[in-house]
């Protein structure tokens, strides 16, 4: 994309938030105002090839420029239309991944310098006032970082059991599962979830959805929806689902204990950033015993869950990048509130 010079946005932010299965983008001017935005599909470079997936992002940006009244197309080589780049991006997940994909996104010519980061940063900057504390996803998957003012930074990889993960809406629907399924065939004890996972897709038996999963009659995308229902089991009271529930919010807790710990903050004052659909539901249960499991590990954090948008996050970091002053993140922030 290439832009007349005076399309140039002086010491702005593109900021962009790139998830699985949306991206959002917004042109930040340096004072904070949301000049122009636009939203399309999620970002997959694992599916599509790296370059595919950056020119796929390259659209949803040339939408953001005509928003905010830029025109697109044209000059070589391409204008910087701003000053910094902040993209927080899936499937970041290693340094090396960074490295390739802020290659890529600098290539572009999109601004002057370039920052990618995994995405789980964004949704972290957007929960706290400044660049201080821990976030723990849980969505499809889990994740976990931590940052501080200095730049330091704590983060896993978060690549699946390989990595030591555990839990997430995947991981949760496939334990919910495991459990029913021994239930029902006698390896395991009682679980009222051998009656409520096949019945939510209308089946009579924990043997009638396995077959219907393993043959793909009901589609593999369909199991998150199981999540839901081992909440609503478990908050019937049943000690199965119970267990796995405990166990998620275990998970949280050691991550956040951790990242915390890296950052010598284990003892102090800090915001855990919640994150996430799992998060996002808010189940009792799951809440109350994240709260008492965080509290004995680090008796000063500060958990709550976010509602700001991660691009949001995405435009904070690019402003703390460009030393933008404390009026600009605050207009930044209400514009998304």
């Amino acid at each position: 994309m290439g832009l007349s010079r005076d399309a140039l946005v002086p010491g702005g932010v593109l900021a962009i938030d790139a998830g699985n299965s949306k991206t959002d983008v917004a042109l930040v001017a340096a004072d904070g105002r949301v000049l122009g935005a636009a939203r399309g599909g999620g970002f997959q470079p694992p599916v599509v090839g790296v370059e595919a997936a950056v020119s796929a992002l390259a659209r949803i940006v040339e939408r953001a420029a005509a928003d905010a009244g830029f025109p697109t197309g044209g000059g070589t080589p391409p204008v910087p239309l701003t000053e910094h780049t902040s993209a927080c991006l899936a499937n970041a997940d290693l340094p090396v991944e960074e490295e390739q994909l802020a290659a890529a996104v600098h290539a572009r010519g999109w601004a002057r310098s370039t920052e990618v980061r995994n995405d789980t940063f964004a949704i972290l900057r957007a929960g706290v006032d400044e660049p201080r504390g821990v976030a723990v996803v849980c969505g499809a998957g889990i994740n976990c970082v931590g940052m501080l003012p200095d730049g330091r930074t704590a983060r896993f990889p978060a690549i699946g059991k390989i990595s030591g993960d555990w839990g997430g809406g995947s991981g949760l629907a496939e334990e919910a599962l495991f459990h029913a399924a021994r239930a029902d065939d006698g390896r395991g004890g009682p679980t009222e979830l051998a009656r409520t996972l096949p019945a939510h897709f209308g089946l009579g038996s924990m043997y009638a959805l396995i077959e219907a999963l393993h043959l793909e009659t009901i589609p593999p995308a369909r199991r998150y929806e199981l999540t839901p229902v081992l909440f609503a089991t478990s908050d019937a009271g049943d000690p199965v689902a119970r267990s796995i529930v405990a166990r998620q919010a275990e998970e949280i807790v050691a991550l956040a204990a951790v990242a915390l710990s890296r950052l010598g903050l284990l003892d102090e004052e800090a915001d855990v950033v919640l994150g996430g659909g799992i998060m996002a539901a808010r189940n009792p249960y799951l809440m109350d015993q994240l709260t008492e499991r965080l509290t004995a590990r680090a008796p000063k954090a500060r958990a709550h869950v976010v509602t700001a948008p991660p691009v949001l996050g995405a435009g904070l970091l690019g402003l703390d990048h460009v030393a933008a002053g404390p009026g600009a993140r605050s207009t930044l922030r209400a514009h998304y509130s």
